[in-house]
């Protein structure tokens, strides 16, 4: 096993250990990729002003995302398909969080359930919606997310209809693969990840096969899907969700202020500044630079996280001195866990860790609390110069 000492080192064997289909699922975004590119690129214009000869003991990455505490400002975001990136995915990635000391949001598109995950672990964890047009499931699956003890629904508000995504289509994208002769030909390479699958019999999309009426193939489901998101999600939409979920809401794809006013109305306990990773609205701004204007308008009114673009424990740093008070990683840990599962994520969580706690004391910080903007050098124009 070779020495890791990044994010990027778990990648290069992910890609070695994953099918070409899931590896592409989570490397690409959509249209032209311009915003998958520059969510990473655009934290590289962000530079910090190190500090010496100040006292570096005693230092904590503690703090709390939504009133919950965590070691460090890092929650894992919810990322479709674990369980097809490596064996029981979102299992081994939830075990690993809680061991770790964060946040883990189980999506809705997930293939080990929302039971599977509660039944194998101990602390509560955080689950994703996707708010679909079948009511009967939507009232259901929140049930079950109560009934599972979740602290936290995160509803995702940026995919009502699904961004173009080249790999996907071109791959036949679907859980479990395709057994096309192309797909065969690259399971047959992928030995490791293989037996895996055969050992397991979470291999579809749990929280819905079986969940759904006249859904029991899983052939028939991506259709299905597809067909479910619903086109009319609307502020009042959200307000229902809210009564109906009764506890701490979350709300994730905010990119615009005006729509961070309306989750304050609406009374969301926080927001996730979020681009989807790149993979909904090509075009769009990174979230890094949306964020500092999000801030100035509502930061303390609501608590505001950040995600999309964030590779290291640095990225981290730059979000939370920007003024969010938590951070997601989705691909950072992914990475880790098509490579090594648990072992992998826990190695990820290591690492962005250690370059949090290692950069904050270079600026002269101890505690992640009071890192503020005076620790960045911020070019102008960062947010942008529109007419």
């Amino acid at each position: 096993m070779p020495v890791i000492t990044s994010i990027e080192d778990l990648r290069q064997i992910y890609k070695r250990r994953v099918p070409k289909m899931f590896y592409d699922y989570a490397e690409t975004g959509s249209w032209t990729e311009q915003t998958f590119r520059n969510n990473t690129s655009d934290f590289q214009d962000l530079y910090f002003r190190q500090k010496v000869a100040v006292d570096m003991s005693n230092r904590t990455t503690a703090t709390k995302m939504i009133g919950q505490d965590v070691s460090m400002p890092v929650a894992l975001a919810p990322v479709g398909m674990l369980g097809m990136q490596h064996v029981d995915g979102e299992i081994k990635a939830a075990k690993a969080a809680e061991k770790f000391g964060i946040p883990f949001t189980l999506s809705t598109m997930s293939i080990c359930s929302i039971e599977d995950v509660a039944e194998n672990t101990t602390k509560p964890f955080w689950f994703q919606l996707y708010v679909m047009r079948d009511e009967k499931f939507l009232k259901a699956i929140i049930e079950r997310a109560k009934a599972a003890k979740c602290t936290a629904l995160v509803l995702t508000l940026d995919l009502q209809i699904l961004g173009q995504r080249h790999k996907d289509i071109k791959n036949g994208l679907s859980a479990p693969p395709k057994p096309t002769l192309a797909n065969m030909i690259n399971l047959a390479t992928k030995w490791r990840w293989g037996m895996g699958m055969l050992g397991t019999k979470r291999r579809e999309f749990r929280n819905i096969v079986g969940h759904v009426d006249n859904i029991a193939d899983p052939s028939e489901l991506m259709a299905w899907v597809a067909s479910q998101f619903d086109l009319k999600l609307d502020w009042d939409a959200v307000k229902k969700i809210k009564k109906m979920w009764g506890g701490p809401l979350i709300l994730k794809g905010i990119m615009d202020v005006e729509d961070a006013k309306k989750a304050v109305a609406v009374g969301a306990d926080a927001i996730i500044v979020s681009n989807h990773g790149g993979r909904q609205l090509d075009g769009a701004l990174s979230s890094i630079r949306a964020l500092p204007d999000i801030i100035d308008a509502v930061g303390d009114k609501i608590e505001v996280h950040v995600d999309s673009g964030i590779r290291s424990g640095q990225d981290v740093l730059k979000a939370m001195a920007m003024g969010a008070k938590g951070t997601y990683i989705g691909r950072a840990f992914l990475y880790g866990l098509g490579a090594m599962g648990e072992t992998g994520v826990t190695t990820a969580l290591e690492l962005i860790h250690k370059e949090l706690d290692l950069s904050m004391a270079f600026c002269g910080h101890r505690d992640i609390n009071s890192v503020n903007r005076d620790i960045l050098l911020v070019p102008k124009g960062f947010r942008g110069d529109w007419e």
